[in-house]
């Protein structure tokens, strides 16, 4: 061997200090915070059905199944053979098995099935956990758990409907509703010269019968997500105001309703899902709910999507930490393994007690939603769009820093972190980007007085723990009891989900936890990226939290 030879050559491609794939993992076993949200804000009687789904969602073969639904993503037929229009997204076989084992375990329905409280707690927290899997099928799986209320404004008209919503099961064939075991539903609102300004729709609606329950539609949707669902609700113009429509893929006698998908959607990330241009071309539709209230009607349905957006940002959030932690506990560098490379350590640690804010407040957040009345209903009314708002904004940094832990080996495509780093800005866009929803929050405080009461019952529940605490609760509640300019709403849903975030931790986690994010969300004593935590922050404790798989 020449002189110079370093010692402990290997052969060309033997392959050390790498970490094993990351699969057969049970995705709800190794979250200790989501867990101890779910007990606290539902009990014990999810814990079953969550391990179950946990281990499903990270099993080798439903991330594989995850990995081909994205990588043979949907394709538009627009016309038969012979001509005629079909006008259907057809999908790789993966994303039929994902959306069955979605059903399967309720994702869709369970909140409407359960008795008692949590029952969407239940739904947000299977919709995280199926998130880490696969996001792209959760849009119609949370579309069709979002549409219940609305529907049961009209049960007589909608009871076919929400007879195979709850207790359906996965049938992807296009039939009448009355001939399938459960039915999807999706939504389509925004129009190309309007966007999120619904009022500016051009979309007509015109009477087929003298009782004006059945309409047929003409005009466009710029976005409709999942145009391969059994139904949508829609919103179009009668002569007496913009009104919400039910609109059936197939019709009652069989025949494919005149729905044009012009379009597929091409997407950053997101990409098993086939978002979609439409035309409706007479498209028959019933009217659901009364004329000239449709955003009454539809607000039902996104006020529980955005439920949705916020479970989903946590569930992608989860995933990019336990590869991150995962990554970094099994390879060494400069004789330590990375996790315990000091400035590692807090990078992890950091990004570990976001995940803790997000997840206390997206349960905290689900629980809300059992209320139909008084200040726990205005609380889930304003607290899903602050965390709508913060999350879904944090998320993107947060996806890639746990990118970079891996270093080069995260940005290559065989990993699952490019993929998540894709979906990462979807849930600040849907349901209302972060100018819309910091609006609607500000709208939500000063038509409904009982939201602000309820946020500040919230905050209360922390004071006298912290100074620096009482004091920031103290000058934002005057804030916002003042009232304050548009141009301000961003800054103050910011204040409002991080002082949120506080005292949901202060009263529900452990001190190690709840003191660093005190001491660097609201004493500010960190930087301004992941990784820049004070001295004195319990590091090993907070990481402790996240048992490696």
């Amino acid at each position: 061997m020449p002189a110079f030879a370093p010692r402990n050559v290997l052969a060309t491609h033997e392959v050390t200090n790498q970490p094993g794939e990351f699969v057969d993992v049970n995705l709800y076993a190794i979250d200790t915070p989501l867990r101890e949200a779910v007990a606290r804000e539902a009990g014990d009687w999810l814990h079953e059905p969550l391990m179950r789904l946990g281990a499903d969602a990270g099993s080798e073969r439903v991330l594989e199944l995850g990995a081909q639904a994205n990588r043979y993503p949907p394709e538009l037929v627009q016309f038969d053979r012979f001509g005629r229009r079909i006008d259907e997204a057809r999908f790789h076989p993966a994303y039929h098995e994902l959306m069955a084992l979605a059903m399967d375990h309720g994702v869709h329905d369970l909140a409407w099935r359960a008795d008692g409280r949590g029952r969407h707690v239940a739904h947000a927290a299977m919709l995280a956990l199926f998130t880490q899997a696969e996001a792209g099928v959760m849009c119609p799986m949370n579309m069709t758990y979002a549409v219940v209320p609305a529907l049961r404004r009209d049960e007589a008209l909608t009871r076919p409907w929400l007879e195979r919503i709850i207790g359906g099961t996965y049938d992807p064939k296009l039939r009448p509703v009355r001939d399938k075991r459960g039915v999807t539903m999706g939504m389509a609102m925004t129009e190309k010269q309007g966007g999120s300004d619904v009022r500016a729709n051009a979309t007509g609606a015109f009477p087929l019968d003298g009782g004006r329950r059945s309409f047929r539609l003409v005009g466009h949707k710029w976005f409709c997500s999942a145009p391969m669902c059994d139904g949508f609700l829609t919103l179009a113009y009668t002569d007496r105001g913009l009104s919400c429509f039910l609109v059936p893929r197939i019709t009652e006698n069989g025949e494919r309703n005149a729905i044009h998908v012009m379009r597929l959607k091409d997407k950053l990330g997101n990409r098993s899902n086939a978002s979609s241009e439409i035309e409706y071309h007479d498209a028959f539709a019933w009217l659901l709910g009364e004329e000239g209230r449709g955003v009454n009607v539809i607000i039902d349905m996104v006020h529980h999507t955005r439920l949705g957006t916020i479970a989903g940002t946590t569930g992608m959030m989860h995933m990019a930490l336990a590869h991150a932690l995962h990554h970094t506990r099994n390879r060494r560098a400069f004789q330590k393994n990375l996790a315990d490379q000091p400035v590692m350590a807090t990078v992890l640690a950091d990004l570990a007690l976001e995940y803790e804010a997000a997840v206390a407040l997206t349960m905290r957040v689900a629980r809300a939603f059992d209320a139909t009345e008084g200040e726990e209903r205005a609380f889930a009314r304003l607290a899903v769009a602050v965390a709508k708002y913060w999350l879904t904004k944090r998320n993107s940094n947060f996806v890639y820093e746990c990118m970079e832990c891996h270093g080069g080996a995260g940005y290559v495509e065989e990993s699952i972190m490019p993929r998540l780093f894709r979906e990462a800005p979807l849930n600040a866009i849907w349901e209302g980007s972060g100018n819309v929803i910091a609006l609607d929050i500000m709208r939500t405080l000063a038509r409904e007085p009982l939201a602000l009461d309820a946020f500040a019952s919230e905050l209360a529940r922390a004071r006298g723990a912290d100074g620096a605490f009482d004091a920031a609760a103290d000058a934002l509640l005057a804030d916002l009891r003042a009232g304050y300019p548009e141009r301000d709403a961003r800054i103050m849903a910011e204040r409002m989900a991080l002082l949120l975030q506080a005292a949901l931790l202060m009263t529900g986690a452990p001190n190690a936890v709840a003191d660093a994010f005190v001491v660097t969300r609201v004493r500010d004593q960190a930087g301004r990226t992941f990784g820049t935590l004070p001295k004195g922050v319990d590091e090993k404790a907070i990481l402790a939290r996240h048992p490696t798989a």
